[in-house]
């Protein structure tokens, strides 16, 4: 088990240092001569067409859509092991980061309701400041290298799959358009025969992935967010094959071989089409305008104090524990680095405002994720270096 996760470490803090590096070329590519040419490639139609049938979508919403419906399966298939044999399994040790995830959602969206308590088309952005992204707060943590405990690593990593779970259910229930029920028609057979597929414990991925194409495409028409398509397909991915054998799971070798794509491929993809923000003509009110304002307060205040304070309170009534080797001053490091919400605030705000009618807010949320993601990062780096006790000298026999 703590070989696993420290593979899982070691390939995450990889790819937080790559989903940096595209998001900085995205910056670069909007404030500068590439700018023109950076709009017009995600702004390009391409379609898919079988006979009088087509899927005509912008670029950006192939990524968004598409891509990120890989992501989904991905996260999708490691909620599920860590639900059933990982760390969420044990009651005890779930507690800690579920009172975490808990007030590091609540907090910034409440924060995030008051700023922008006087305009109702920006309250749909409620959610932005709701999420971690584990990979950039990861790679913040690969800068520390053996300063930080691998249960302080492990809570992290914990509360951040809670938090994916939440933004799950907020994206399921708030973001979803008006249901086509002829769409959905179609996804209830295909969901049927996944069912089937599990019980019977077929191991062979292709014809899961095949079903997860149908249901893909039926729920992208259904109007529920293409991406929640990912999720469902996991949900229905045997944790064990016909043998029984913990070394052939279908669910294992899926999730191993999905993890390069995702993290070195379609995140910095993401990243790199949605994160270019033109900063011409930024001024303090830009910054201090109730969007921005609103998402970076949520995610720097906001999940700090949610985060910890949750935390706080499970420990001091006993309903947690603070893991063993971990201070107060490392679990408050760790709470600010939770306001790293790079990837899921920039996918939960092209929902909100991109897919709602109101792209001109496209700006103010990337703003004020990228200030509020920058604030967090940087903080609770200088808090885990500076402010926590060194690891303890290990004794040689």
């Amino acid at each position: 088990m703590l070989a696993s996760i420290k593979s899982f470490l070691q390939r995450e803090t990889a790819a937080g240092i790559i989903l940096f590096f595209a998001a900085v070329l995205a910056v670069i590519c909007a404030n500068s001569p590439l700018e023109n040419l950076y709009g017009e490639l995600f702004n390009t139609t391409f379609a898919i067409q079988l006979g009088n049938s087509a899927l005509s979508k912008p670029l950006i919403l192939w990524i968004n859509d598409g891509l990120m419906a890989v992501f989904f399966f991905l996260v999708g298939l490691e909620l599920k092991r860590e639900i059933m044999v990982g760390e969420l399994a044990n009651r005890r040790k779930l507690a800690l980061p579920l009172f975490g995830a808990i007030g590091g959602m609540a907090l910034p969206a409440a924060i995030y309701v008051f700023v922008n308590r006087g305009h109702p088309e920006a309250l749909t952005g409620w959610a932005i400041p709701a999420a971690t992204d584990i990979a950039f707060a990861l790679g913040v943590l690969a800068l520390l290298g053996n300063r930080v405990p691998v249960a302080l690593k492990i809570f992290l990593v914990s509360l951040a799959i809670i938090d994916d779970i939440g933004a799950i259910v907020i994206i399921a229930f708030f973001y979803t358009k008006n249901l086509a029920v002829s769409a959905l028609a179609v996804a209830v057979p295909v969901i049927i025969t996944l069912f089937i597929l599990n019980r019977k414990g077929i191991p062979n991925r292709a014809p899961y992935i095949l079903l997860g194409i149908v249901l893909w495409i039926a729920v992208l028409k259904s109007g529920v967010h293409a991406t929640l398509a990912g999720i469902v397909l996991a949900m229905f991915i045997p944790l064990e094959g016909r043998d029984k054998n913990p070394d052939t799971s279908p669910l294992r070798e899926l999730e191993h071989a999905l993890h390069p794509w995702v993290a070195y491929m379609v995140l910095p993809i993401f990243a790199f089409a949605n994160a270019g923000v033109s900063l011409s003509g930024i001024s303090p009110d830009s910054i201090l305008a109730p969007i921005p304002l609103g998402i970076a307060l949520g995610l720097f205040v906001g999940k700090q104090l949610g985060v910890f304070g949750f935390s706080w309170i499970a420990i001091k009534f006993g309903l947690a524990a603070l893991p063993a080797h971990v201070s107060w001053k490392g679990l408050y490091g760790v709470a600010l680095l939770t306001g790293v919400g790079f990837t899921m605030s920039l996918f939960i705000g092209s929902l909100a405002f991109e897919e709602t009618g109101n792209p001109e807010y496209a700006v103010d949320d990337r703003l004020g994720i990228i200030l509020g993601s920058a604030l967090s990062a940087i903080s609770g780096y200088l808090v885990l270096r500076y402010l926590t006790p060194p690891p303890r000298p290990t004794n040689s026999s």
